[in-house]
């Protein structure tokens, strides 16, 4: 499980924006985002690396 922290975020549109994008990459990734704290955990195979970069070119900036 990874936990990333994305700035921007403040709609159930967002939620699944970012859920997508995870998940066309990797399509068995379960994705958990919480507006409140604008955290975002994810199980999944990719790297974290490889999840910043998919959040990011989603449009929403990530806060390490």
């Amino acid at each position: 499980m990874q936990t990333l922290f994305v700035t921007g975020m403040t709609c159930g549109g967002c939620t699944k924006a970012v859920t997508k994008a995870i998940q066309m990459q990797d399509a068995r990734a379960t994705v958990q985002v919480d507006l409140a704290t604008q955290k975002v955990e994810i199980d999944s195979k990719l790297s974290r690396e490889a999840l910043i970069t998919i959040v990011t070119n989603a449009g929403f900036p990530v806060v390490n």
